[in-house]
């Protein structure tokens, strides 16, 4: 005969995996979304996906270890708090690129075929991807900037001021 402490363990365990998929799948269905916009090459929506699938199996197996009583709360959340900060220390500057990218493409502050002046480099912009802009020079040759950069300015658009004037006579 079961008695009512399993029961309650195995439903929690249910809720856990339960709960912790379903936040993984809006996570990684939002950020597919936007890497796609972005134009994100395939491969680094995969590695974005992959990391997500990981990071959730850490997370249930330290809940699971936690619910049945292998591992401490105490041990869990200190364990995971060092992974998180190592993880958050080795992706810091990626993250940032790819956090710029998302503000500047939504924000719309750059197009393609924009011409922009970045730390006196003046170009037109070819391609805007998640972690960094392309612009092709004058002289032909392209200059790749990343989107953190960009966002931190000055950052001068000379094309802006041409989609100001539409809005501002609409």
């Amino acid at each position: 005969m079961v008695d009512n402490g399993t029961i309650i363990i195995v439903i929690q365990t249910a809720g856990i995996i339960a709960g912790s998929w379903l936040i993984r799948e809006f996570l990684t269905r939002i950020i597919t979304r936007a890497a796609k916009r972005a134009e994100a090459p395939p491969g680094l929506i995969r590695n974005v996906r992959g990391g997500l699938s990981v990071a959730w199996i850490v997370l249930v197996a330290a809940g699971l270890l936690s619910i049945t009583g292998i591992a401490s709360v105490f041990s869990v959340l200190t364990l995971s708090g060092i992974v998180g900060v190592a993880a958050s220390l080795a992706l810091q500057n990626t993250l940032s690129n790819i956090i710029s990218g998302i503000v500047l493409f939504s924000d719309g502050v750059l197009r393609l075929n924009d011409t922009i002046e970045y730390s006196g480099v003046k170009g037109r912009v070819v391609k805007i991807a998640l972690r960094n802009t392309w612009m092709r020079k004058d002289d032909g040759t392209i200059a790749v900037i990343s989107n953190n950069y960009l966002a931190g300015g000055p950052l001068i658009i000379h094309s802006a001021g041409e989609r100001l004037e539409k809005k501002l006579r609409v």
